[in-house]
């Protein structure tokens, strides 16, 4: 009895042994898994901040050149408005100098 308790016993502690010998390759089955997820979100989540740093770019080249374009419309706009201003005051003091002579 002694001889199969012990041999019992002895493929238990073999079984065991072997257990948690599963055990460790399953954890670092586990590990080597949540490193490589970790490693794929933070590489997804570089290329998305990279993606929103270029369109964020875009936009903001995008808004300068608008204003740029308005800018030179508007200046367009002004200087056509201050020739037409000035080619009617030249026609008004055309016509006001003509009729001061021949008033008089």
């Amino acid at each position: 009895m002694k001889t199969s308790t012990s041999l019992i016993l002895g493929a238990a502690l073999v079984a065991l042994a072997g257990c948690n010998k599963n055990n460790a390759q399953n954890n670092a089955a586990s590990q080597v898994e949540a490193n490589a997820e970790n490693r794929a979100e933070n590489v997804t989540a570089a290329a998305n901040n990279e993606a929103a740093n270029v369109m964020n770019a875009a936009e903001n080249k995008a808004a300068a050149i608008k204003n740029e374009g308005e800018n030179k419309a508007e200046a367009i706009k002004n200087a056509a408005d201050n020739k037409a201003d000035a080619l009617k005051n030249a026609s008004d003091n055309k016509n006001s100098n003509t009729s001061d002579k021949k008033t008089k």
